[in-house]
This record gives C-alpha cells, sequence and structure tokens, in this order.
C-alpha cells in the first residue's frame, strides 16, 4: 500500500509519496547507528531532556497546523485532535521533567560480602518504532519520549495514511536540535520492515497496531532474538454495578465509546449492567448516543467524524451485519453514508458468535445484563483480550475488590479519558505485552547493568 493523504471525510486522495528506497533505507540505519554512537554516547541526561522539553514547545507551537494534518489524514474531529496534540506535548514534558530521576543509578543492598553494588540505566542502541493511524502524535510521543530521554535513537515507520504527520513529527524534532539519525522517520513498505528488524544494528522494537501486525513483527523479532514492545487490540469492558448519578454514568459511557470516533484499542466497547440499572441504562444510554450528530471533522464542535478509511467502514459494517445474522439485536444505529457510521447499540450479543469475541474498531457498543458482580467479572473476562477495563460503582470496597479480578493492564475506577503521561499503558493476553508511559516507559528498552564494586 503506498503512502498518501486520503480525507476520508471526501474520499480525496490530497498526497502521496514516495516509498523509501532500498538504498535509502540503509542510509537511515546507518545514520541512526552513527548517532547513537555519537551523540548518544557523548550526551547528558540533562542535554538529552532539554531537547525532548523543546519538541513538547514545537508541539503547542505548531498545534493549529498539526492538528489540521491529522483531521486531514484520519478524520479525528478537530477539537480531540487539538486534544491529542496538548497530550503528545504534556508527555514529552513528563519525560524531560522526569529524566534524571528514571534514569538515576539505584543501589542494591548486599546480602553478603564487601563494598557496594548499584544498576546503572543505559541505552540499548536504535530501535524501530511501528505506529498507527488512529492517534498519529500521542501512539509516537509515548515510544519516542522515553527512549530519546535514554540515548535510544529511534527510525520510525508510521501509518501508510499518516505520511504528513510523519513528516510534521520528524521536522519537529530536527528544529529541537536533535542531531540527524536520532529521529528517523521511514515509509517503509512490510517487506522493508523484515529487513529493519532482522538488522544486527537495530536493538528492539515497538509496535501499536492489530494482533495480526504484532504476531507477524513478534515472529520476525524472535527469530532475530530482538526486543519486542506489543500494544494490540482491545475489547474493554465498562462494567455498571451501581451508581448516585446515572446521567453522568451515560455521558462517561458515551464517550468511552465514541471519542476518537470509536477508534481507540482501550476504548469501552462492552457494556456489562447490573440487571437492576439494565433498562433504565440502556434507554438513557439510547437516547444520547442517538443525539451524538455526525458531522465535517473540521469544523469544531463535531462530536463524530468518518471512520478512517473506506476500508474500515466496510470491516464494521460487515462486523455488525455478521453480529445480527448470529442473533444479536441491533438495538440502535446501525447506518453508513460513505465513510460515516453511526453510534451504534447491539443487545443480545450471544457466547460462541463472532461478536462476542471481537473488537468492533468504530462506534459499536455492545450491551449485556449480569445477575451480580461475580456474572459482571466473569463476563468482563470472557475475551481473548485485556488492555483496560472501567468499574462504575459506589462502593469502593467493592471497585477494589472487582480492580483485583479483572483481568487486564487498566482498571478505571467511576472515570473515562483519565489517561496521564505518569499513568503505564499496556495490557495482557492478546493485547500485548510491556508498558509505555510513566516511568515504566523508561524501562522497556534499556540495559539495566549490575555493577559491583569491592
Amino acid at each position: 500500500m503506498p503512502y498518501a493523504v486520503t480525507n476520508p471525510a471526501t474520499g480525496e486522495v490530497v498526497k502521496s509519496y514516495d516509498t523509501i528506497t532500498d538504498e535509502a533505507l540503509q542510509a537511515a540505519i546507518a545514520k541512526a547507528t552513527e548517532a547513537h554512537r555519537t551523540w548518544s554516547k557523548n550526551s547528558t541526561v540533562a542535554e538529552r531532556a532539554a531537547l525532548v522539553r523543546r519538541v513538547a514547545e514545537l508541539h503547542t507551537e505548531r498545534i493549529d497546523e498539526l492538528a489540521d494534518i491529522i483531521v486531514r489524514e484520519m478524520g479525528k474531529p478537530r477539537e480531540q485532535a487539538v486534544g491529542e496534540v496538548e497530550f503528545s506535548a504534556a508527555i514529552y514534558e513528563y519525560y524531560a521533567d522526569n529524566a534524571e530521576s528514571l534514569l538515576a543509578d539505584e543501589e542494591i543492598e548486599l546480602l553478603a560480602g564487601e563494598g557496594s553494588a548499584l544498576i546503572r540505566r543505559s541505552s540499548l542502541g536504535p530501535l524501530l518504532g511501528i505506529m498507527p493511524w488512529n492517534f498519529p502524535y500521542y501512539q509516537v510521543a509515548r515510544f519516542a519520549g522515553p527512549n530519546l530521554i535514554i540515548g535510544n535513537t529511534i527510525l520510525l515507520k508510521h501509518a501508510e495514511q499518516c505520511p504528513e504527520s510523519a513528516a510534521a513529527i520528524e521536522r519537529i524534532f530536527l528544529d529541537a536540535g536533535f542531531p540527524e539519525g536520532a529521529y528517523v522517520n521511514i515509509y517503509a513498505s512490510h517487506e522493508q520492515i523484515e529487513t529493519v528488524i532482522a538488522d544486527p544494528r537495530v536493538q528492539g522494537v515497538s509496535l501499536t497496531g492489530s494482533e495480526r501486525a504484532g504476531a507477524k513483527v513478534a515472529e520476525i523479532a524472535g527469530r532475530h532474538l530482538k526486543k519486542v514492545v506489543l500494544e494490540l487490540g482491545g475489547s474493554d469492558p465498562f462494567i455498571l454495578l451501581s451508581t448516585d448519578d446515572l446521567d453522568a454514568t451515560v455521558e462517561a459511557a458515551v464517550m468511552a465509546r465514541v471519542d476518537n470516533n470509536g477508534q481507540a484499542c482501550n476504548a469501552a466497547k462492552r457494556f456489562i449492567v447490573a440487571e437492576e440499572l439494565y433498562e433504565p441504562f440502556l434507554e438513557k444510554f439510547t437516547a444520547a448516543m442517538n443525539a451524538v450528530e455526525e458531522g465535517d471533522p473540521a469544523k469544531d464542535g463535531t462530536a463524530l467524524g468518518p471512520l478512517s478509511s473506506a476500508k474500515a467502514a466496510d470491516t464494521l459494517q460487515e462486523q455488525v451485519d455478521r453480529a445480527v445474522a448470529q442473533g444479536a439485536t441491533l438495538h440502535s444505529g446501525g447506518t453508513r453514508s460513505d465513510n460515516y457510521y453511526s453510534a451504534t447499540i447491539l443487545t443480545d450479543v450471544k457466547p460462541g458468535s463472532d461478536a462476542f469475541h471481537e473488537e468492533f474498531f468504530g462506534p459499536v457498543a455492545q450491551v449485556f445484563k449480569v445477575a451480580d458482580e461475580d456474572a459482571a467479572v466473569e463476563l468482563a473476562n470472557d475475551t481473548p483480550f485485556g488492555l483496560g477495563s472501567y468499574v462504575f460503582t459506589t462502593d469502593r470496597e467493592q471497585a477494589l475488590r472487582v480492580a483485583d479480578k479483572i483481568e487486564a493492564g487498566m482498571v478505571f475506577v467511576n472515570v473515562v479519558g483519565a489517561d496521564g503521561a505518569e499513568l503505564p499503558f499496556g495490557g495482557i493476553k492478546r493485547s500485548g505485552s510491556g508498558r509505555e508511559l510513566g516511568r515504566f516507559g523508561a524501562d522497556e528498552f534499556v540495559n539495566k547493568k549490575m555493577i559491583r564494586i569491592g
């Protein structure tokens, strides 16, 4: 697939970009390797932090330009696009602020013998990042921010539909003062990416994307003994056990499903409701989902833009049609116009049906009724995924009890949209392995060198 900006709101191909040549790709790997050998080895943590801080500032200075690009590329409503750029800047700022403490020596108390011991963190070398289209700046920030602080250099292969934002990010790193090779954008094909992973100069790979892509990359990386971080799909449960404000809970549920046009791996997708709240929740949730208006993503105030591409819309339509054919009820929504897909609710999704275990990457919610807390947890965990989860209850002890039982990398209690630069992001099961953001994001691609002094 060639690199091209295709506006999903209009179908217009705005601009195409050439895939990198094999010669240029080898030059890019060499450049990243040389930057690690020279700049990384001869710069201090404070110097690298200052450069990353400038990256944060440039995101803020260029916020309108950056937001407009991703509205064109993947149809993100403009207010959300601005929010993504702001969050990306906050991530870079977090790593600049905390660089010294994140990379500080860690003393080890000896059990026997004289002397001392410590862990000293240092870079590994060039890393490959493979990033998706749904959050073009944020996904890069959570990978590049900590690793450039560490001193790793970055080869970044962005999604084929995000070449303009990919170029804008690379320009920011260069304008911030990073040397050539510290951060290199590569418009590589899938075949060329295999070459990059196999290259002995490249020390690790981080992928955010589909299960299929993650399995393929992990297989290649495994053959070449490369460290991998995988952030894959999710079908996150939203468990409602009790509430003292049903309207606010419904508002949170809608936001958790339709934000980013429903195209987020950690969006709430399965709404699991205690039976005494099921009917009132479903009534209010249906009204609220029906009130979500589709519109031009370039205009402020648009709640729901188009899906990212015709292919994405085709896939979602096929999933909904198949779910209904296998016994689910199309409770509301389910209408498509070009790449736009309405906010939709499915009920009566049966165990054993495809929909029960699939991820719906668009504004489609499944709503389930359960008898009690135990049934809610059992249903929440009956998924191949384990990324995030949401628990709404007025009982704090119940919240912690349920949080302990949920098989997921993240649990949010009585809140949605509460990600933060300091909060680790990642999952278990088929949602991947490894963590990004927070201090754990700076502990993946690092040599934790033990030094014992007698």
